[in-house]
C-alpha cells in the first residue's frame, strides 16, 4: 500500500500560542529541553512519565496509590495507581470549592428550539449532590451500574456527575438507541437503574424517549428504578419503579459526601460497536479515563480554564463523557447544543462559535465535508476571531476538506489538533502539539508514553513511508481494563494478534517529516490487484473532484481480479446527471491510482450509514451491495440510510 502525503507545512508554531501552551508549561516541570526529548524519555519509561504527568495535574487523591504501575500479571492486565483511592468528582467539582472557579459558568445551553439556559460551578454542585442523595434514597449504592440514556441537555451533566459521585457506574446510552440496544447494554451491565427524560426533539420532531425506556425494562430484570427529567413535558403514564427527577431531587440537600473509590474501580461501561454480535462493553476506571483524558485535553490539546468549549457531540459516544469531564475538571465553560449542528438553521455551529466565543472547538471531518457542500455564506457571516485551537477526531481527513476548514473556519491561524484514539484506548493514540508545525490531515505527534508504532505482519517496524498496522507496544493507563465479563474476547480483539502487542485495527504511516497519518480500519481493506489498499487512498481523488459530499469505498467479489472497486458516493444537491459525474469520477480515480483501480461501479445515494462518531460504517456498505446481513447496527446513527443502500443491491 502507497501514501503520497500533503507536501508542505501550512501552520508554524506561534509565541501567542507557545507562551501560554500546557505542554510547554509540563516541559518546564520535567527539568527537560524540548518536546522531543519529553517524547523519547515517555516511551523509554512510562512509569517516570505517568507520575510526572499525575503531579502536573494535580490528580486528588484521598490516599495517595503507592505504585503507578503493576504489569506483574502480564501486560494485558497491567493495573494503574495501585494503592490509591480517589474520585472523578474530587477532580471535577469539588476541588473548585473555595476557588474563584465556583462562581463561574459551567454550562450555557440552547435547545434546538432556541430556549437558553445556563449555570454555574456551584449550581452544577447544588443539583449534582441532590441527586446523588435521591438515587441513594432508592438504595442505589457504589458499584451499582446506571444507564445513562438523555439527549445533551445541562441535566444530562448532572446525571452522569451524580452517578460517579455516589460510586456508581454509567453506562452511557446513545439518545437515538431504540429498545434492542439498550436491552443488550444494560443486561451486560446488569443495571440497577436508568436516568431518561421524557423527550426530545429531532428536526422538530418531538420523540419520546421514555416510552422507549419502557420497552426496553420489559427484557431487563436487573433494572429497578427510571428516574425521569421533565424535559419536554410530555404526558406520561407512571410505572412501577417510575421517579420524576424533580420530586426525588426537591427536598433533598446541596451538599453530600463523595463516595472514596479504589482508583482502579470501574467509573463507566462504555459499549463500541462490534463487526457482528455484541458490542464490546469497554471499562474506564477513576484514575484511568480521568488522567489520560486530561493528559489529552489539557496539556496535548491545549485546554484551560479560560477556554469556551464546544464539541457537540451525545453521551453515547465517548467524546460525551470526555467534554464533561474535561470541562468540569479545568474549570473551563462548555458550550452545549441540543440537537444537529445544521438545524434549525444551516449554520448553527458556527453562530454558536460566534455568539458564545468559542475558543476550543471540538469537530469531526464528516461534518466539514457536509459544510462545504453549503452555501458559503453560511460559514463567511460568522467572526470566529474567538478560536484558540480546534481539535478534530473521527473519519480520516482528506486534504481538500481539511484546507477548507482551515482556511474558512481557522482563517489560517488555528491550528488543527487532530486525535486519533477511540473508546478503548479512553482518548488519543495520536495527536498533535501546537509545539510543532501542521501538515494538512496529519497528526505530529505520537501520544507520549505509549509506544505506537506502525508494525508490519511480524510486528516489525515499519519503514517510513510504508502502511503498516498501528500498534502500542506499552500499555496504557487509558486503556480499557478488559471487555465487561469477557476477558477472552478482549485478548483475541486486541493482543493476540502480535502477542504483546496492542493492535489497534487502524492502517497507519509516517512521512520523512516525522508526521503520522492514519488511513481507516484495516478491516476495511482492499486487495486489488495484488496489492492491499486503504479505501481513503481511492476516496481522496473522489472527494477532490468537488463534485461529491461523501464516497465510502469498498471491495467486492471479481471473477476476473478476485476484487472489484465499488465507489458508493454522496452527489452534491445540484448534480443532476449520475452518468456524467459517474464517468468523471471514475476518471478521477484512474488518473490518481491507475487502471487497476478503475471503479467496477460507481453507486449513488442519499446518505452513508454512520457511527456515533461520524465513521462511515464501510463494512455496512458492502454486506448491503452484496445481499448479506449487515451485523451489529446499534451503534448507527442514521438508519435511515439503510434503504438506500438495500435499494442499489448489486447484481
Amino acid at each position: 500500500m502507497e501514501f503520497k502525503p500533503y507536501p508542505n507545512t501550512v501552520w508554524e508554531p506561534n509565541d501567542e500560542l507557545t507562551s501560554i501552551s500546557q505542554m510547554q508549561r509540563f516541559i518546564r516541570t520535567t527539568g527537560l529541553a524540548d518536546y522531543d526529548e519529553l517524547l523519547s524519555k515517555a516511551d523509554e519509561d512510562p512509569e517516570w512519565f505517568w507520575n510526572a504527568a499525575i503531579d502536573f495535574l494535580d490528580i486528588k487523591f484521598y490516599q495517595p496509590y503507592d505504585k503507578v504501575l503493576d504489569a506483574s500479571k502480564g501486560i494485558e492486565w497491567t493495573q494503574w495507581c495501585v494503592g490509591g483511592k480517589t474520585n472523578m468528582v474530587l477532580n471535577c467539582l469539588d476541588k473548585h470549592k473555595g476557588t474563584d472557579v465556583w462562581d463561574k459558568p459551567f454550562i450555557h445551553h440552547e435547545t434546538e428550539a432556541g430556549i437558553k439556559s445556563s449555570l454555574t460551578y456551584k449550581e452544577l454542585d447544588a443539583k449534582v449532590c441532590q441527586l446523588t442523595n435521591g438515587l441513594r434514597s432508592l438504595g442505589l449504592k457504589k458499584g451499582d451500574a446506571i444507564g445513562l440514556y438523555m439527549p445533551m441537555i445541562p441535566e444530562v451533566a448532572v446525571a452522569f456527575l451524580a452517578i460517579i459521585k455516589m460510586g456508581g457506574m454509567v453506562i452511557p446510552l446513545f439518545s437515538g438507541f431504540g429498545p434492542e440496544p439498550i436491552i443488550v447494554r444494560l443486561n451486560d451491565g446488569e443495571a440497577k437503574a436508568v436516568i431518561t427524560v421524557d423527550g426530545t426533539l429531532r428536526r422538530s420532531k418531538p420523540v419520546n424517549l421514555k416510552s422507549t425506556i419502557n420497552e426496553a425494562k420489559k427484557k431487563v430484570p436487573s433494572l429497578e428504578h427510571v428516574i425521569v427529567f421533565d424535559h419536554m413535558n410530555l404526558a406520561l403514564t407512571k410505572q412501577q419503579g417510575d421517579y420524576d427527577w424533580h420530586a426525588l431531587t426537591k427536598n433533598m440537600p446541596i451538599d453530600c459526601e463523595t463516595e472514596v473509590m479504589d482508583a482502579e474501580d470501574p467509573m463507566m461501561l462504555v459499549y463500541t460497536s462490534g463487526t457482528t454480535g455484541m458490542p464490546k462493553g469497554t471499562v474506564q476506571t477513576h484514575c484511568g479515563f480521568m488522567i489520560k483524558g486530561m493528559f489529552d485535553m489539557h496539556v496535548l490539546s491545549e485546554l484551560s480554564s479560560d477556554d469556551r468549549m464546544l464539541w457537540m457531540s451525545d453521551m453515547g459516544w465517548v467524546v460525551g463523557p470526555l467534554e464533561i469531564m474535561g470541562v468540569s475538571y479545568t474549570g473551563a465553560t462548555l458550550i452545549m447544543g441540543e440537537g444537529a449542528p445544521n438545524y434549525p438553521d444551516p449554520g448553527r455551529i458556527w453562530r454558536f462559535i460566534d455568539e458564545y466565543k468559542v475558543s476550543w472547538l471540538g469537530f469531526a471531518p464528516t461534518i466539514a465535508r457536509i459544510f462545504m457542500s453549503q452555501e458559503e455564506d453560511h460559514v463567511s457571516r460568522y467572526d470566529f476571531s474567538s478560536l484558540k485551537v480546534v481539535l478534530t477526531t473521527g473519519e480520516p481527513w482528506n486534504p481538500d476538506a481539511w484546507l477548507w476548514f482551515f482556511d474558512k473556519v481557522c482563517g489560517k491561524r488555528v491550528p488543527i489538533l487532530n486525535l486519533t484514539g477511540g473508546t478503548e484506548i479512553g482518548c488519543g493514540i495520536l495527536g498533535c502539539t501546537v509545539l510543532r508545525p501542521l501538515k494538512p490531515c496529519c497528526f505530529n505527534t505520537a501520544i507520549p508514553a505509549m509506544g505506537a508504532d506502525i508494525l508490519d505482519e511480524k510486528g516489525n517496524t515499519i519503514a517510513i513511508g510504508k502502511v503498516g498496522e498501528l500498534a502500542l507496544r506499552h500499555h496504557s493507563i487509558g486503556l480499557t481494563r478488559g471487555l465487561w465479563n469477557n476477558p477472552e474476547r478482549y485478548l483475541d480483539s486486541y493482543w493476540r494478534t502480535l502477542p504483546g502487542i496492542w493492535v489497534h485495527g487502524d492502517w497507519a504511516v509516517k512521512d520523512d517529516d516525522g508526521m503520522w497519518y492514519v488511513l481507516g480500519r484495516s478491516d476495511d481493506t482492499l486487495k486489488i490487484a495484488g496489492k492491499r489498499t486503504g479505501p481513503a487512498e481511492i476516496e481522496g481523488p473522489l472527494l477532490a473532484t468537488n463534485r461529491i459530499v461523501e464516497a465510502a469505498v469498498v471491495g467486492v467479489p471479481d471473477e476476473v481480479g478476485g476484487s472489484a472497486v465499488v465507489c458508493v458516493c454522496v452527489p452534491k444537491p445540484d448534480e443532476n446527471d449520475e452518468s456524467a459525474l459517474a464517468e468523471v469520477l471514475i476518471n478521477a480515480v484512474i488518473t490518481e491510482m491507475g487502471k487497476s483501480y478503475k471503479p467496477k461501479q460507481i453507486v449513488f445515494v442519499e446518505d452513508l450509514p454512520k457511527t456515533r462518531t461520524m465513521k462511515v460504517m464501510r463494512r455496512v456498505v458492502k454486506a448491503l451491495l452484496l445481499g448479506k446481513e449487515p451485523g451489529d447496527l446499534s451503534s448507527m446513527v442514521n438508519p435511515e440510510s439503510l434503504a438506500f443502500l438495500k435499494q442499489k443491491r448489486l447484481l
